[in-house]
């Protein structure tokens, strides 16, 4: 799909025909399709809901003269973060123990280590590798379904709430598994566990791409205007200010969540058990059905529009026709001239050539079309979402081999979520700030492709560690292994941890806490700003599925995560981030000079099914088409 979109074609007049078949009525008020030109401003472009002149509308000059400043945050958006910190709590406080769960032998009759290392299904680390693995790619595939539900029959607020309870069952077996009467049935224990996190992730799943959208629709729908405030300066507010600070602080809520609930269920781990680990997360989990609750008649709602996955699709094909050839080099250039989404517009066919899926204006094919852009973007994802994963897995295992004076080795990687809540708002009230100040234009595209040459970083850190490791074992390349030449009949002695402080890891999960802020964050603004309303749920669920796909292409490097191959493993990462960001700048930094243009973009409107159910009679109208104001065309 095409990743650059020309500025010309872009800024073409946004023709409001909209074709409609003979059996759908639909009346459309004088003012549902505005036929203004819709304002592109040189410099960071805000995203805008309505493009209509206001007396307090900024002039060009204002936009570049007067600082900005963002909305209140509404009390909705925090009860929604609340929810999100309550479900991150949940699942990080049990995924938190699955590495140690799966892996570590049973250490006693519930599993915990006391003084030693916690263990219950002893299945070895390629195993716990792999399972964990699964789980990521689980709960990021789900989404897909989720996201189609809301968007198309049930909404977002219904489909968290059927969501959460499938969520709370999915607990509640995992807490059965790790009953210690369960545990001693070995092969049911793993049984349980894989069933309690199959159903947990289609909670998850459900939940995941509808949160994220719902929280900043609590937002006022406003434009940018100019304010005196009382101290007599004269300021822009900027509603996309306020959306970018809200995603901040509900990935802040995200991470205070995971944070709390890693520390605490990695203690319980070692001192009570893994029952304990798994039942805390269920308790705090049932409050969100009250939250929820309490937010049903307070929370601004979109209702199901129908499906529009079918008619997106049906534009991207109609517009790659023509445009393929056996040589890939013309197939690239008739891809990429910036006038790819044009023949998909309803103003370019004769109404009575319209086929009968083309039921939408032609914004919508131009919001259509930067929804596309947004998923390109999204496809490099994965190769950043790799080294990721890998504080959920092999660095917990890396810290297992080193000394740990009497902490649990899963408790390190909570300096991740710790550095996010100590950085975010820095980033929020300082860094931010100071760089629009200095009318320094760090863009989207740019933070994501920091995001993955920071994460090579953590990896390359991660991959010196490791070979200090080894450096340092009395066990060689086999830390994580035993003592050779045990006598024969006695049981195998675990391989001493080494001297080397596991707060060394510090320096990875600082990096990538880091790199999260400007890949992971700009991931949620980016599928916010750029994927059309009725398309939200499943623009978020398609960035959600690159970490499905990442968690898949991980499988392919399990082999790598045991001894003796762990350094390889961290430097095949690195490797694949750096070369990823490369990539990545080089194809899309059309798209971060194209940044103005996509934000302001008009609503379209388009009409599905579910437009019918709601209007139809026996005979509709037959197909029309409104005219156009040729004079306004740019």
């Amino acid at each position: 799909m095409p990743g650059n979109i020309d500025d010309a074609a872009m800024v073409v007049k946004h023709d409001p025909a909209l074709a409609e078949p003979t059996d759908m009525k639909h009346e459309l008020g004088d003012g549902l399709h505005a036929t203004e030109v819709v304002p592109i401003y040189e410099g960071k472009a805000r995203r805008q809901s309505v493009y209509v002149d206001h007396p307090n509308a900024p002039t060009q000059e204002e936009l570049h003269t007067l600082r900005r400043i963002g909305d209140k945050i509404p009390w909705n958006v925090y009860t929604v973060a609340f929810i999100e910190c309550c479900e991150r709590f949940s699942y990080y406080g049990t995924s938190a123990v699955y590495t140690n769960f799966i892996q570590q032998p049973r250490a006693s009759r519930t599993g915990a280590g006391f003084g030693g290392q916690s263990g219950a299904l002893g299945l070895g680390q390629r195993a716990s590798t792999g399972i964990g693995t699964f789980n990521q790619f689980w709960i990021y595939c789900v989404p897909l379904l989720g996201a189609y539900i809301a968007d198309g029959h049930w909404g977002r607020y219904k489909t968290i709430c059927v969501s959460v309870a499938i969520a709370i069952i999915g607990h509640i077996i995992l807490t059965v598994s790790a009953i210690p009467s369960v545990l001693d049935n070995k092969n049911g224990a793993v049984a349980c566990f894989i069933i309690g996190v199959i159903v947990l992730g289609f909670g998850t799943g459900g939940f995941k791409p509808n949160i994220s959208p719902l929280v900043a629709e609590q937002l006022p729908v406003t434009n940018m205007e100019v304010q005196t405030l009382p101290s007599g300066e004269r300021v822009v507010r900027d509603p996309a200010i306020t959306s970018s600070r809200v995603y901040h602080y509900f990935y802040l809520f995200i991470n205070i969540g995971a944070l709390v609930g890693q520390i605490g269920m990695v203690y319980a781990e070692k001192y009570v058990g893994f029952w304990l680990s798994y039942l805390l997360p269920t308790l705090i989990f049932l409050t969100c059905p009250l939250v929820l609750w309490y937010g049903n008649s307070r929370y601004k709602k979109s209702p199901p529009q129908g499906s529009v996955f079918s008619k997106a699709f049906h534009i991207l094909f109609h517009a790659s026709k023509g445009r393929w050839s056996i040589n890939p080099i013309k197939t690239w250039k008739l891809h990429s001239d910036g006038t790819f989404w044009e023949n998909a517009k309803p103003s370019r066919i004769p109404v009575g050539q319209r086929p009968s899926w083309m039921t939408f204006d032609d914004q919508w094919v131009d919001e259509v079309s930067r929804g596309f852009a947004a998923c390109s973007v999204f496809l490099y994802l994965p190769l950043y979402w790799l080294t990721y994963n890998q504080l959920n897995n092999n660095l917990t295992s890396q810290a297992a081999v080193m000394s740990l004076h009497g902490l649990p080795n899963d408790i390190v990687n909570n300096l991740d979520p710790l550095t996010l809540v100590i950085l975010i708002p820095i980033f929020d009230v300082f860094i931010y700030p100071g760089l629009r100040k200095y009318k320094i234009n760090f863009s989207p595209v740019k933070k994501i492709a920091c995001g993955f040459f920071l994460g090579s970083a953590a990896m390359v850190w991660a991959a010196v560690i490791q070979a200090y490791i080894y450096k340092d074992s009395e066990c060689g390349k086999y830390a994580s292994g035993y003592l050779p030449n045990t006598p024969a009949g006695s049981d195998p002695v675990p391989c001493s941890p080494v001297s080397i402080n596991v707060w060394a890891q510090t320096g990875s999960y600082v990096l990538i806490a880091i790199s999260e802020i400007f890949a992971s964050i700009t991931s949620l603004e980016y599928g916010f700003s750029k994927a059309p309303r009725n398309m939200r749920s499943m623009v978020f669920a398609f960035a959600l599925f690159m970490s499905a796909l990442s968690a898949a292409l991980g499988e392919a490097f399990v082999a790598l995560s045991a001894d003796p191959l762990l350094v390889w493993n961290y430097g095949v990462f690195a490797v694949i981030s750096f070369v990823g960001g490369c990539i990545f700048w080089i194809q899309f930094r059309q798209l971060d000079r194209d940044e103005d243009i996509l934000n302001q973009l008009p609503e379209g409107h388009v009409q599905t099914h579910k437009d019918v159910e709601d209007n139809i009679s026996e005979e509709g109208p037959a197909p029309r088409e409104i005219p156009i104001d040729d004079e306004k065309k740019i």
